[in-house]
């Protein structure tokens, strides 16, 4: 799962390929914007922690991760 999110203040958006499903990224997300948590927390593929302070939220993407083209032929 690619998660994109954008931050306030900040030109570039933190992307994240997550193993979660995207109901769990967007329960985390809204529990996050609710005030039940300070932070918006995602594991990534690797095991590593992504944490972010909700007020600073700007947006947050959810989708499919996009599948690399590779060569130059014709589709």
């Amino acid at each position: 799962m690619e998660v994109k999110i954008g931050v306030q203040h900040t030109p570039r958006e933190i992307v994240v390929e997550s193993a979660q499903t995207a109901d769990e990224v967007e329960r985390r997300v809204a529990d996050a914007l609710a005030g039940k948590a300070q932070l918006l927390t995602l594991d990534d593929e690797h095991g590593r922690k992504v944490l972010v302070p909700a007020e600073k939220l700007a947006y947050v993407e959810i989708g499919e991760p996009t599948a690399r083209k590779v060569g130059f032929g014709t589709l």
